[in-house]
């Protein structure tokens, strides 16, 4: 990509509107130093002491962590906290990032806020350490009243916006944002946005949108076995393309990523070369946000593809927490032109 055409497509990035559908986080990080350990006096267990307490939007969150570090214009969330104090912390720290509108967002009693709670060894000139994570989710289905307001402010944002993201999180189907109610009006709409899906547990049985996924759950989708071979890879994702008559995208770790048109054309992008220690947390969710933006700004496949492995190879080198990429740290990445 040619600095000039990385400027066309990102100087589009504060005139658009995102929305993000999806299961929205809290990510408390508790930093713990192991110098000031102690045993309890009342059970005689041993005493971590956290000297630290920070917290940031997960999961969904992480996209929009992206998005917003982009330079996005307006950025709407969709989605719901709980009634609680950790409610409290993601609404704050949603409503503190630019361009953050909180207007579909709903605070709910009748669900609690997911919550990632990350305990981090702090030593010094050492990585953070994270210790076993501590979560809080939902095991219910989401009730009907939230899952279809949801679904209307979904509707109602497709007509405003310049993409949607839809980003499901949650282990058990039905519990958390993207419900069978969104997915029944997304199935609805023709190709006017670019709506880019990912979910943790396959996109089987999503209505057809563009898909985003790793290779392991495009050779689910597609009743392969195996670690599929680059060959493979471009040729499902091209099947599947045409099927949906809507772009694929699939992330290879180290071999970077693969793109596909509803024509069956295929693109590849490598990954960039490793400068450090890594930490792929958060990888795939900057390649959300970066594939999203950039089609929605005009780019080709092959540059939203381009863009999303800048992007991935920042992220990766920021440990200790679930980074994001900007503009500027992705344009010192290009290649030096003469």
């Amino acid at each position: 990509m040619t600095l000039a055409r990385f400027h066309a497509i990102t100087a589009r990035y504060p005139a658009l509107k995102i929305a993000i559908v999806g299961d929205f986080c809290l990510d408390r990080y508790l930093e713990i130093d192991p110098a000031r350990a102690e045993t309890s006096l009342e059970t005689g267990l041993p005493v971590q002491n956290v000297v630290n307490v920070r917290a940031q939007p997960g999961a969904a969150g992480t996209v929009l962590n992206n998005v917003a570090a982009l330079g996005a214009g307006q950025i709407f969330p969709v989605g719901f906290c709980g009634e609680d104090g950790e409610g409290f912390e993601l609404r704050r720290a949603l409503a503190a990032l630019p361009g953050v509108q909180l207007d579909y967002f709903l605070t709910t009693a009748l669900r609690r806020t997911f919550t990632y709670c990350k305990p981090l060894v702090i030593e010094p000139d050492e990585p953070p350490r994270e210790l076993r994570r501590l979560d809080s989710k939902n095991w219910t289905p989401t009730p009907p009243s939230v899952s279809e307001a949801l679904a209307t402010a979904t509707a109602k944002l497709l007509k405003r916006v310049d993409a949607v993201i839809v980003m499901d999180q949650v282990d058990v189907a039905e519990t958390g944002v993207v419900t069978q109610a969104v997915h029944a009006m997304l199935a609805g709409q023709g190709s006017g946005v670019p709506i880019l899906a990912d979910s943790r547990r396959g996109l089987s049985g999503y209505p057809p949108v563009i898909f985003k996924m790793n290779a392991a759950e495009l050779a689910r989708l597609c009743g392969l076995s195996g670690k599929l071979s680059l060959k493979q890879v471009r040729a499902a994702a091209a099947q599947l393309a045409r099927k949906n008559q809507r772009a694929v995208f699939v992330t290879l770790a180290e071999r970077g990523l693969v793109g596909a048109q509803p024509d069956g054309t295929t693109e590849h992008v490598h990954a960039l070369p490793l400068r450090g220690p890594i930490d792929i947390v958060g990888a795939g969710d900057s390649v959300t946000a970066n594939l999203a933006l950039a089609l929605a700004a005009g780019a080709t496949l092959r540059e939203a593809l381009e863009l999303a492995a800048l992007a991935s190879s920042i992220v990766i080198h920021q440990l200790g927490t679930t980074g994001t990429a900007s503009v500027a740290q992705m344009q010192a990445l290009l290649p030096k032109q003469s």
